[in-house]
């Protein structure tokens, strides 16, 4: 048993997995268990979250009252068999992890048998070497079925008895001949999931346009429908090559800010309304959303005579145009003098010695002219002479 510990270790060792709630690890949608030194805080519940591939999770009871903590590596009840996986959250943050993925029946929350033996994580490796050669001989049996479909991944259960196909189709598939085909070749239960686009990268994963580690594939745990509007809220420019992510959907990080956006754009003037001043009338012609600065033109569709002023001096200009009154510019009002502005020495110190300088050099240069002056004049004499 002594033995079985210390392989566990080592393979928890290898994999990046850590114990610590700030630790690093190689699993996806990791939560960050602020608790962890709390102590207690693993007795407050027997509720156990363990991770799978990608980010496949589900939760268990801790019945055996295991000393489990984060990057274990646990046997877990399934249907068939036994499934294998790693645990990333203990204590009190899992039953608020299970209010967010919607678990009320309490037959969906299975049992943790055991910490994982030696045979069990070997098996368990064999497993998943089996996965891609699987995933392609299953592509080759769907395309001749004539199915239009793509397995886009393949799972298999810890014990090897079982396998998940996730798939991705436009339409509905009947594979119910597939299912017979796929479990003749590989000798295991079959079970189909279908998946979207958004996951499917996230469990491809991959490097997005912003150069980080694709959203999806790292913290995210669902996906929230994103709309063009949010695009036109970030005056950003709807082309549909750069608003599109590596799943050729919409980006997510397109909500990130958005809310920021909408708060701030409350804060501008209409953009159908004209500033009236004596000179011309404007046209707001772009906007800064979050500097609240604002840019007007005195052409309504191209930039024209183009002046920035800020969104307060723009709802006092409107304000005036209601009373009647109009402003002498956009900058200025009527009877009002700018007084210059000051100038400011940038460089802060005496800069007269580069004058002096110059000052030195003039002087050795026209002494230097006297002296061959002299000298042209003595030799002139003397050749008259």
């Amino acid at each position: 048993m002594e033995k079985s510990k210390e392989h566990i270790v080592q393979v928890g060792c290898d994999r990046g997995l850590c114990h610590q709630a700030v630790g690093r690890q190689d699993k996806q949608l990791n939560t960050y268990d602020w608790l962890a030194d709390v102590p207690g805080n693993a007795d407050t519940t027997d509720l156990v979250e363990v991770q799978f591939k990608h980010t496949r999770k589900g939760y268990y009871h801790n019945v055996n009252h295991l000393d489990l903590k984060k990057g274990d590596i646990v046997a877990v009840e399934a249907s068939p068999g036994h499934d294998i996986g790693v645990v990333t959250l203990t204590g009190r943050l899992v039953k608020l992890q299970l209010k967010k993925v919607n678990i009320k029946s309490p037959d969906d929350i299975k049992r943790i048998y055991r910490i994982a033996r030696e045979n069990d994580i070997q098996k368990w490796h064999e497993a998943q070497a089996r996965e891609h050669s699987t995933m392609i001989e299953s592509r080759k049996i769907a395309k001749g079925l004539g199915l239009d479909m793509k397995i886009g991944d393949v799972e298999y259960q810890g014990d090897g008895n079982k396998a998940i196909f996730y798939y991705i189709a436009d339409e509905r598939v009947d594979f119910r001949q597939l299912i017979k085909d796929l479990a003749v070749a590989f000798h295991v239960r079959i079970e189909m999931k279908q998946i979207g686009a958004r996951q499917e990268a996230g469990r491809i994963g991959g490097t997005g346009p912003c150069g980080r580690e694709l959203c999806c594939a790292t913290w995210m745990k669902n996906f929230s429908s994103v709309s063009t509007n949010a695009a036109r809220f970030q005056d950003i420019s709807l082309n549909p090559q750069k608003l599109a992510g590596m799943c050729a959907k919409l980006k997510c990080c397109l909500n990130y800010e958005v809310d920021d956006y909408v708060e701030a754009s409350k804060q501008l003037p209409g953009k159908d309304v004209v500033l009236q001043t004596q000179d011309s009338d404007y046209y707001l012609f772009k906007s800064d959303i979050l500097a609240g600065l604002c840019t007007y033109s005195t052409d309504k569709n191209i930039a024209v005579n183009c002046e920035t002023i800020t969104a307060q001096r723009a709802k006092d200009i409107i304000e005036m145009n209601r009373r009647g009154e109009k402003p002498l510019s956009l900058e200025h009002d009527e009877g009002k003098k700018t007084e210059a502005k000051p100038h400011v020495d940038l460089a802060g110190g005496d800069i007269s010695r580069f004058d002096k300088a110059k000052k030195k050099k003039k002087k050795k240069k026209s002494a230097a002219g006297n002296r061959n002056n002299d000298k042209k004049e003595a030799k002139e004499a003397k050749d008259a002479k």
